[in-house]
This record gives C-alpha cells, sequence and structure tokens, in this order.
C-alpha cells in the first residue's frame, strides 16, 4: 500500500471517528479552497456527521452557486464561541494560512491538514499532503473513492469547481490524465461545465474593469523585460468603487504578456499592506521567492503579504525576483 493511499484511509477513518467537525480553508479563499471545504461538508453530511464551515474572512460572491455556500460563517462579522476537538483545514498552505482561527480549537484538538502546497509544514495531527496534486479537490476526489463515500451531485459539483479553477480552466501545466480521468467522471453526475467556467473565469465585475484601468497605467517592465508588475493603491480601489476580490486576477495579466518569465501584482490590502501575489512562466520557481517573504504557494503560483511603503515593497519583490531570475532590475 502506498505512503498517499494509507493517508487517504486515515484520513477517511478520522472523518467518521468524530460527531462534531470545524471545517475551514485558507483566508481570501478560490475556488479550490472554497470547493474543498464544501466537499468536505458534503462527505460529513452522507456519514451523518454534524460540521460547521467557517473563514476567516468573506467568501467570494462568484462561489455562491456551490451547495452550502450560503452556511459557510465569515468569523470577521459572525464570530463563534464554540470549540472544536475536531478539525478539518483545506487547502492551506502553512499554519498561518488558516487565519485567525485557532481560538475555536480544544486544547486536545485533532487537526486533518489536507492539502497540495510543496511549501506546507504539516501543521495538523494528520497530514494528507500530495504536491503533485493539481488541487486540493483532486486529493478529497482520491479521498472519496478510497473510502468509498457517496459520490453525488452536490459534492461532484464541488470537487469539479476546485480542479477547474486551480487549473485555470485546465490550461496550466497541472492538468494532469488524472486530473481530466477525475474531471469526466464528475461530469457524469450532472456537473455543467459551461455554467462553472462561466460563472468562476469568465463573468467579471465592473469593478475589476475599472481596477484593471488603474493597474495598467502602473505597469512595469523590469529585467530586460522579463518581469512585469502592477500595483494598486487602497485610494485606487475606492475610486474604482471596487474591493480586494474586484483586484483578483491583475497578476495574469502581467504574466501573460509575450516574453515575460514572471509576474507580479501588488494590492494594497491595509494602509502600507500589500498582497503580493506571484506567477511565473517555466523556469522560476516563486513559492521560494514567496517563502522568503514569509509566504508560500506552488513553483508557478505563490503569494505573500509585505508590510511597508509601495515603492519599498516593490523594490524588495523585484530584487528578490531578480535574484531568481539571474538578472538585474535595470
Amino acid at each position: 500500500m502506498s505512503n498517499y493511499k494509507r493517508s487517504l484511509e486515515e484520513a477517511a477513518a478520522f472523518m467518521r471517528a468524530h460527531d462534531r467537525y470545524l471545517v475551514l480553508s485558507h483566508v481570501n479563499p478560490d475556488g479550490d479552497a472554497t470547493g474543498s471545504a464544501l466537499a468536505v461538508a458534503q462527505m460529513l453530511k452522507d456519514l451523518g456527521k454534524s460540521f460547521v464551515v467557517i473563514n476567516e474572512g468573506e467568501t467570494p460572491e462568484k462561489f455562491s452557486f456551490l451547495p452550502g455556500s450560503s452556511q459557510i460563517l465569515n468569523l470577521s462579522v459572525s464570530p463563534l464561541e464554540e470549540i472544536f476537538s475536531a478539525v478539518i483545514a483545506v487547502d492551506c498552505a502553512d499554519r498561518s494560512r488558516m487565519g485567525k482561527v485557532e481560538h475555536l480549537f480544544a486544547p486536545d484538538v485533532q487537526l486533518l491538514n489536507i492539502d497540495h502546497h510543496p511549501t506546507n509544514d504539516g501543521f495538523g495531527t494528520l497530514n494528507v499532503i500530495r504536491t503533485e496534486a493539481a488541487a486540493t479537490a483532486e486529493i478529497l476526489y482520491d479521498l472519496a473513492a478510497t473510502a468509498e463515500f457517496l459520490l453525488q451531485p452536490d459534492l461532484a459539483l464541488c470537487l469539479y469547481t476546485g480542479l477547474l479553477t486551480d487549473t485555470g480552466g485546465f490550461r496550466y501545466s497541472n492538468t494532469t490524465p488524472h486530473v481530466m480521468e477525475s474531471a469526466a467522471r464528475l461530469l457524469t453526475f450532472g456537473v455543467n461545465p459551461g455554467d462553472v467556467a462561466e460563472r468562476c473565469l469568465e463573468v467579471i465585475t465592473l469593478g475589476h474593469v475599472q481596477v484593471l484601468r488603474r493597474a495598467l497605467a502602473s505597469l512595469e517592465l523590469t529585467h530586460q523585460k522579463l518581469v512585469a508588475s502592477v500595483a494598486v493603491s487602497r485610494q485606487d480601489l475606492a475610486e474604482a468603487g471596487a474591493n480586494r476580490e474586484d483586484a483578483g486576477g491583475l497578476v495574469n495579466y502581467c504574466r501573460n504578456i509575450e516574453g515575460v518569465e514572471v509576474g507580479i501584482s501588488f494590492v494594497e490590502a491595509d494602509t502600507d499592506v500589500f498582497k503580493v501575489s506571484l506567477r511565473s512562466r517555466s523556469y522560476v520557481n516563486v513559492a521560494e521567492v514567496a517563502q522568503k517573504l514569509g509566504g508560500g504557494g506552488h513553483a508557478k503560483a505563490a503569494g505573500c503579504t509585505v508590510k511597508g511603503p509601495i515603492d519599498t515593497v516593490r523594490k524588495q519583490v523585484l530584487s528578490l525576483v531578480g535574484e531568481a531570475i539571474g538578472s538585474e532590475r535595470g
């Protein structure tokens, strides 16, 4: 038996062993985080367990079509008093990515950590970490198959959404035969691929368009045009009538420029606090760059939070990216 299959069986046993669970994903959740958290909720529901699904912040509106999304508790506006002995964390690259949630953990908490990020530090009591997986949803698909959990339409939709979003619509290099085989089987449960793609990948808000206009005005090409970066301030967001969710995906415009190896976006989340997103095309491991700044992620997609004035933050990040590329800023 492989170590991976053994860890899946241990995870299944954990999900059967307790009566009540706390389920959480990472702060600023994306499609894989949200889909995976709700997939775990569906599995627990089918096992007859009770649970609470939380996130430190707000779940993006575009994922409101997922079954159970309305039940995700936003701790920033709805504090929770209950203490949990059984916790399941999904898609959290390290302990800090769970956010400010540990006050809900009992002293003897048992924590199941399910994730696919290479930077995961194994913070769980039980860890199911498969860095080869394209998405945490792929691991949960394997878990459902290994444990013979009921695969039904609601669960299929949550898992498919995680696969779709973390592979960029099955366009990224992490799209493996297993991903496509898994997605194909999920479609047999009534998932509408066109509808999911439209909701998650195609539709953009007017706020995003307005922020994009401001971001592109800040576009800077450096390191012999191998690096492209944009920056958005809180004032930009306010003038655009937008929020941080509207600023999502700006980094892709940078990375997609012909000849660019690394794209970077700087979005001011609070005064002099910037959410930095990094994407690479081929040879630069941006997860290593992000780790040096207290963040993490994947070789080609990573992020971190850096404090300071934008000029200082930009200089710091670009210096590290330059070291990774082997080129000065120029």
